[in-house]
């Protein structure tokens, strides 16, 4: 069987983080960008961070951030992964000296050619997100992009993202072959609230398209 990873991302308190780890998520995102309502400040970053166990990854969200809030999140916070949502570039990812994911808006592109370019100087990142978002605009909108777009390329590889829940994890699994998935909205009552019920129904729908 293979085993589609998982991150739950927007995690905005401990309780929050500890359901994620007990229904099985491989990692858990925090977010840092101040008009999310996601969003976390480092106190609370530092405690769901400390809350993770073992083996399941912690991964800083950013979108567009000074480098010095970056540092300083890398210092206080500890986490395992970076993700950059924004307009960074490849340079500035790199040099906080851990390992980084970058994020691609895919409302804006036109063909999986596009897609594959835009990806293309980004070869330093642990992995490429899709998700719906445009160029101005975070992520978290609970709308999917239209999955066509992936080239293959980069099938078996990314991270996809963008208006995931219970009901079509499975189609996009069975159709994309991501190496894993990453949710936010889609497992929560409102945003930034998650919902117990919605992460554990969304983990064994994916375990069942993982057996197929």
């Amino acid at each position: 069987m293979t085993k589609t990873r998982v991150k739950i991302c927007g995690i905005t308190s401990v309780a929050q983080a500890q359901w994620a780890v007990q229904a099985g998520a491989d990692a858990i995102g925090i977010v840092f960008y101040a008009p999310s309502p996601r969003s976390v400040n480092i106190s609370l970053a530092r405690e769901i961070a400390n809350a993770v166990p073992a083996f399941v990854t912690v991964v800083a969200l950013f979108r567009n951030p000074s480098a010095g809030l970056v540092q300083q999140v890398c210092q206080l916070v500890q986490p395992d992964m970076l993700q950059f949502h924004g307009d960074e570039s490849a340079e500035f990812c790199e040099q906080f000296q851990r390992p980084w994911l970058k994020a691609l808006g895919m409302s804006d592109v036109a063909d999986p050619a596009e897609v594959a370019c835009a990806a293309e100087p980004f070869a330093g990142a642990r992995g490429l997100l899709l998700d719906s978002h445009s160029a101005s605009k975070a992520g978290g909108s609970g709308k999917a992009f239209d999955w066509s777009l992936v080239p293959d390329s980069l099938r078996g590889r990314f991270i996809l993202a963008g208006g995931l829940n219970a009901d079509n994890v499975a189609e996009a699994v069975n159709r994309l072959q991501p190496w894993a998935v990453d949710i936010s909205s889609g497992v929560e009552t409102s945003p930034g609230v998650k919902n117990q019920a919605k992460i554990a129904a969304f983990m064994a729908a994916l375990y069942q398209a993982d057996l197929s």
